[in-house]
């Protein structure tokens, strides 16, 4: 039986990653590692400098207290998978998109981008949502599509070379309303310092950071995965770990002369 690792970014007991979990259950051994508490937007990042503890939650289901997306994947595999790697890792379900630049904010792509470090096929899964629409469509359809891709990926094999993940983006809209699923770059975002300022009972004054929207120009977003979102699409996008851009480093050679 194949063996899927997965973890999120939302924390163990997310709705996401337990959707997830019950549907992937009839088509492979699962094992769940993921954090004790909600780690959005933590990136690619490790923890350096606290302990990290598995904690039993059921057969094959760990919270990792204090840790990171990429802790978990990089925990697991040397704490649960010594000897033989999983065939896949997914991350997710998330809840809420992760397109555009957002990739390089999003702990659910960490964890794809430490997966595949490792040489292990990855997969990230985000759901878009809009308003309530999360409440009243749920995870049916993002639990459809992944399934789908995994049963594809273990009857045709893996699509990338190796250091390369799936991005997967999930539309706001109900199964009746999904328009199909598109393999499309990742878009361009507009960013703003978005923060707002309180005072606590005690009239000290802090910051509490924005949320992420997707504000875009249409005329650069034609075929991305915003696009695809916007129109009822779910987006698959390929996304790469090295970050050079090889089309500029003639430019920098001659800016160095």
């Amino acid at each position: 039986m194949k063996e899927i690792l997965i973890t999120n970014d939302d924390g163990f007991e997310a709705l996401g990653i337990n959707e997830l979990v019950k549907t992937l259950r009839d088509i492979a051994h699962i094992t769940v590692v993921a954090p004790s508490t909600e780690k959005s937007a933590c990136a690619h990042s490790l923890t350096l400098t606290k302990p990290l503890r598995f904690i039993s939650i059921d057969d094959d289901f760990y919270k990792l207290d204090n840790a990171t997306p990429a802790d978990c994947i990089f925990l697991a595999l040397h704490t649960l998978f010594p000897n033989k790697k999983p065939d896949l890792i997914i991350s997710g379900i998330n809840h809420g998109a992760n397109v555009a630049e957002d990739i390089t904010y999003s702990g659910t792509c960490g964890a794809a981008m430490e997966a595949v470090l490792h040489g292990i096929p990855s997969l990230a899964v985000s759901q878009f949502y809009i308003g309530n629409s999360l409440e009243e469509n749920g995870f049916d359809l993002a639990c459809k599509i992944t399934i789908d891709i995994v049963k594809k990926i273990f009857k045709d094999g893996y699509p990338l070379p190796p250091k390369k993940f799936l991005n997967l983006n999930i539309p706001a809209v109900s199964k009746n309303d999904y328009k199909g699923l598109k393999a499309v770059g990742a878009g361009e975002k507009f960013y703003t310092t978005d923060a707002q300022l309180n005072k606590n009972p005690r009239g000290l004054e802090y910051y509490w950071l924005g949320k992420m929207n997707i504000n875009y120009d249409e005329n650069k977003n034609k075929n991305t995965d915003i696009k695809a979102l916007i129109d009822g699409y779910a987006s698959l996008t390929p996304i790469t770990l090295n970050l050079t851009d090889f089309n500029e480093l003639e430019s920098v050679e001659k800016w160095l002369r």
